[in-house]
């Protein structure tokens, strides 16, 4: 599913609805070259799943996704998460994140947004949605004044637009659901054989 270059670029946004598919999940992921998961805090079972998944998966880098609050940061950070990442720049989880050592990726799509991540210490940032705010093309721009920050699009990042994002430098990473479904889908088949 992907290549040796990319496979280290890719962030899997995770989205488990009940705690027994986290190793199904997780499994596919890995047998795909894939050793990292952002588990998303949209679900109930997030904390758990996390909890699970660095149990069941020590070398993989889990981390905790769509973290809007302190609340669900200390949560995330108390099940293991390694990294968090929001959907939007927040001042408490900064702090938390900065305080605990954890690396924090907030979205940032504006000018104000992104001086905001930078004084708080970040140069590496979620940019979300990708696709409704310009893609690669926003964040070229974007890189003109803010030359030291690099970006993890997500939102409208596909297999078919994957390459474009990857080839540009300033890409740390991408992150979409799409990986997901392509692991769980390469599983599956592998599994009728």
């Amino acid at each position: 599913m992907a290549d040796n270059n990319s496979e280290q670029k890719l962030i899997p946004v995770v989205v488990i609805k009940e705690t027994g598919e986290t190793e199904k999940i997780l499994s596919a992921l890995k047998k795909n070259g894939i050793n990292c998961a952002e588990i998303t805090f949209r679900t109930a079972c997030a904390a758990e799943a996390i909890a699970l998944a660095r149990k069941k998966f020590p070398d993989m880098n889990v981390g905790a996704g769509t973290v809007i609050n302190a609340a669900q940061c200390k949560a995330a950070l108390k099940s293991g998460a390694q990294f968090i990442v929001s959907p939007g720049f927040s001042d408490e989880v900064a702090k938390i994140c900065r305080k605990k050592g954890v690396t924090y990726y907030p979205g940032c799509v504006t000018p104000t947004e992104i001086m905001k991540a930078l004084k708080a210490g970040l140069t590496v940032i979620k940019f979300f949605p990708a696709s409704v705010y310009g893609g690669l093309k926003a964040m070229k721009a974007l890189s003109g004044p803010f030359p030291q920050i690099k970006f993890i699009p997500t939102g409208g990042v596909n297999r078919d637009n994957l390459a474009e994002y990857l080839a540009w430098d300033k890409i740390y990473a991408v992150g979409g659901s799409f990986m997901v479904e392509e692991a769980l889908a390469a599983n599956d088949r592998e599994n009728k054989k």
